[in-house]
């Protein structure tokens, strides 16, 4: 088994699709098509479910599939850890983000890390907090900007970004806009949500606040992006509950941010997620050399946007 096999097995798990993993790792179809079927004869076991229009992993393909992130991202590890001795800093550094994460503005972060060190490849990947603490945990992602998870999420390391307070996100004309002096949990039940996938941190947070206020709610309209549910609130099909930066957008001029009033008040917090010191890799490092501010200069945050 070579870790080339691996790559591509990797790449059609991910793609789940013959052709796009062929021009992802750059051979021909056929050249990949060889290096799954000797990897199966290998494993003496299919890895792939095909039919003219799918790829999906069998059971044995999925039980694979973490082992090989983890023996690829080992691989990387070792050979960004004989750079590093060596002065150098080479390789791939793969950051996972969710989308809208308060506490560090990604794309200024990435490119003062590229004109520090423009040998190394960057590769990002947006996702949900949960799939994204599985990413570091499984060696597919160096390091992660998600929303807070518990210690029973994470037993790495979480570095601390950002905290701020959720917010009721409405339209000009809806019945809240006029509460000067916020709403109370119970005038919420009974109202119209839009929100994110269950996996994206301020759905998360949300969802923790109205059970923590045991108020019931349902997610009539469930987005997977912050610039679609900014629209729907302006069109009056529902509210929303964010964290506050997002109502400093652009997209949601015009829209009104009422305060939760009462003693639960809901917080959104975002962090970095690491594995264990010991296993980061080079490029995590100075990464979050940079994040904290410790080297060529401070990253602006992005806590108050």
């Amino acid at each position: 088994m070579e870790l080339r096999q691996l790559e591509h097995f990797i790449a059609v798990a991910e793609e789940q699709h013959f052709t796009r993993a062929a021009e992802r790792v750059a051979v021909s179809q056929s050249g990949l098509s060889a290096s799954i079927r000797s990897l199966e004869q290998e494993l003496k076991t299919p890895l792939f479910s095909r039919t003219t229009r799918t790829v999906r992993l069998t059971e044995a393909g999925r039980a694979l599939l973490v082992e090989a992130e983890r023996t690829l991202a080992g691989a990387r590890a070792a050979r960004d850890a004989v750079d590093a001795v060596r002065g150098l800093l080479r390789g791939t550094l793969t950051v996972g983000v969710e989308q809208c994460v308060a506490g560090v503005r990604v794309p200024q972060l990435l490119a003062a890390f590229h004109r520090t060190h423009p040998q190394m490849e960057i590769r990002l990947r947006q996702e949900g907090t949960t799939s994204l603490v599985n990413g570091v945990a499984g060696g597919r992602l160096d390091v992660a900007f998600a929303a807070a998870v518990s210690a029973a999420e994470w037993r790495g390391e979480l570095i601390p970004l950002a905290r701020e307070r959720m917010v009721v996100l409405c339209a000009p004309g809806h019945r809240f806009a006029r509460a000067a002096d916020g709403v109370v949990w119970d005038e919420l039940t009974g109202e119209s949500f839009i929100d994110f996938h269950p996996d994206w941190g301020p759905r998360r947070a949300a969802d923790e606040a109205f059970t923590t206020a045991r108020v019931r709610r349902t997610v009539g309209l469930e987005v997977t992006d912050v610039h679609s549910l900014l629209e729907l609130v302006h069109e009056g099909l529902g509210i929303a509950v964010v964290p506050h930066h997002f109502s400093r957008k652009p997209e949601a001029l015009g829209l009104v941010a009422v305060e939760l009033d009462g003693p639960e008040q809901p917080y959104y917090e975002s962090v970095a997620v690491l594995p264990a010191a010991g296993a980061m890799s080079p490029g995590a490092r100075a990464l979050m050399a940079l994040v904290r501010g410790d080297a060529h200069g401070d990253i602006p945050s992005d806590a108050g946007r």
